[in-house]
């Protein structure tokens, strides 16, 4: 059924004119009358008589009026599902406890009227892929990892360096160092069986161990932070990497040290990533507010030697 059509009905329903439904409608009389032809011979039944005052319904054009009532305001409930503005920004973070997560949560404080809808998407394949087919409207993602690269049509804009630090038990060698430097940790075990083959994350750690030694072991099944956490508390010789903007609470009676990394400071670099032409306003807003942003960390850093900057919007 023709929902312009569906349309003309109901404004001259409500108007009781034909020339006045049109003006209602900027169309044509003729235009008006046409879709009323064509809706009757879809439907099979005459819907309105014309009369000396104008249109009135038929006994059919009553019946089909309630419907057609229904019909417009479905319509107009579909189009505002998706109106720029009308539907929540819905935002890929990898993890809900990696820093793009906590980067989302400072923007729900600056702007707690722009509604969210934060999902978790593992691998920069379907992340892109969700991006470029209006799945979600942003993600952030490490940007071009090896054989990788920003598709036409999506804009990168980068929005954090994050420093690692060496997160070690009370026991280890670093425990009490005020700092270290990547060098240092040449033959030092790194575990971090969360660091799967595929993803950016594992090519960052490649590359740092390439370029600096650490081993990096992502051998056993991987049970999650706080597990983790457990081994390395207890451990003289097992690290990890983490850093202060990964939200996490240290189990009581651990005494975990969280130990800076300098000359260079490794930095793993986060970019949002949206397609170029999405409209939404929350969009906007959230670019502005990840632009407005320090980048950078202090002093000299490291970063992949693929981990360009893309090209903006």
């Amino acid at each position: 059924m023709d929902l312009k059509a569906v349309r003309a009905f109901v404004a001259i329903a409500d108007s009781g004119q034909f020339q006045k439904a049109a003006v209602d409608l900027a169309l044509t009389q003729q235009a008006v009358s046409k879709r009323i032809a064509a809706l009757e011979k879809d439907l099979g039944v005459r819907l309105l008589v014309r009369t000396p005052r104008g249109a009135e319904l038929t006994i059919d054009g009553q019946a089909l009026l309630p419907h057609a009532r229904v019909l417009l305001q479905a319509e107009e409930r579909a189009a505002a599902a998706v109106r720029p503005g009308s539907r929540a920004l819905r935002v890929d973070v990898v993890g809900r406890r990696a820093a793009p997560g906590g980067l989302v949560q400072e923007f729900h404080r600056a702007h707690p009227e722009i509604a969210l809808d934060v999902v978790t998407l593992f691998d920069v394949e379907t992340a892109v892929a969700a991006v470029r087919d209006g799945a979600v409207d942003a993600t952030f993602r490490a940007v071009t990892m090896p054989g990788h690269r920003v598709p036409d049509g999506i804009a990168a804009l980068p929005v954090l360096d994050e420093p690692m630090h060496l997160c070690v038990g009370p026991d280890h060698p670093f425990a009490r160092a005020p700092w270290v430097t990547p060098e240092q940790l040449a033959g030092h075990r790194i575990w971090m069986p969360g660091n799967v083959p595929g993803t950016e994350w594992h090519a960052y750690y490649e590359a740092l161990a390439a370029e600096f030694g650490p081993v990096i072991d992502t051998i056993g099944p991987n049970f999650g932070l706080e597990a983790l956490l457990d081994t390395i508390a207890g451990s003289p010789t097992v690290a990890t990497f983490l850093s202060e903007r990964t939200p996490h609470v240290w189990p009581v009676g651990h005494d975990l040290r969280l130990v800076p990394l300098r000359d260079p400071v490794p930095a793993y670099p986060h970019s949002l990533l949206w397609r170029a032409d999405n409209p939404h306003p929350g969009l906007t807003a959230l670019r502005a507010h990840l632009a407005a942003q320090p980048r950078l960390t202090e002093g000299r850093t490291w970063r992949p030697s693929w981990a360009e900057s893309p090209r903006p919007e």
